[in-house]
């Protein structure tokens, strides 16, 4: 059987890198997530990279914890986390063993599966908004903590990235990711593929009120 250039699995050393190199190398790659009831093939359209001890908007920035030990581990696994006493969010891991640093899933196109997602998001009102923002994402693709540590470059796991396709020429944008206040808040590590519906609205950081 002869596998189509797409459809081939992204080995580990694709994200034995440095993260900044690896988010927007992510767009227009295929993330295919197993489940008892058949695959969901996501094309990634929208991402925002995390560097670790370098950056204070990352989990990793204060040092290893229970909640994050996953993005010390080897490179290509995921990382999943609770947000908001209701979200997950699905991440990827990369650089470095020991070296903490990760990509989460902002966006993506549901390109096969597409009456499992909307299982999963029966809220949704259209196809194009199934996986449009990291909450979304995950839902869509029934991402929960019991994924946490998953390695996505093994076969037979629940996650594989395959090669996928990349955007035109000249439509991968960079800017500010969303929701991200403090020192990291100018950082243009979120990126996207220009024009594509699947891509979530950015925001800005918006300070919680004390007291």
């Amino acid at each position: 059987m002869i596998t189509a250039p797409e459809r081939s699995p992204l080995a580990r050393s694709f994200f034995d890198r440095p993260v900044l190199q690896i988010a927007p190398d992510l767009l227009g790659r295929t993330l295919v997530r197993g489940t008892a009831q058949g695959p969901i093939d996501l094309r990634i359209t929208e991402v925002e990279a995390y560097d670790g001890p370098n950056d204070p908007g990352s989990h990793a920035y204060r040092g290893r914890t229970d909640r994050n030990a996953v993005m010390f581990g080897p490179p290509g696994h995921i990382y999943v986390y609770f947000t908001y006493g209701m979200w997950h969010c699905l991440n990827l891991v990369c650089g470095p063993e020991g070296r903490p640093s990760g990509i989460l899933l902002r966006g993506g196109e549901i390109t096969a599966g597409a009456d499992l997602a909307r299982v999963h998001r029966p809220t949704s009102r259209k196809d194009s908004d199934l996986a449009q923002g990291p909450a979304r994402l995950a839902t869509a693709l029934s991402v929960t903590r019991e994924l946490n540590g998953a390695d996505a470059c093994a076969d037979g796991g629940p996650f594989r990235v395959l090669t996928g396709a990349p955007p035109a020429p000249g439509t991968v944008r960079s800017g500010p990711r969303t929701g991200v206040g403090g020192e990291g808040a100018a950082h243009p590590w979120r990126y996207w593929i220009d024009g594509d519906p699947t891509v979530s609205p950015y925001r800005a950081h918006v300070p919680r009120k004390r007291g």
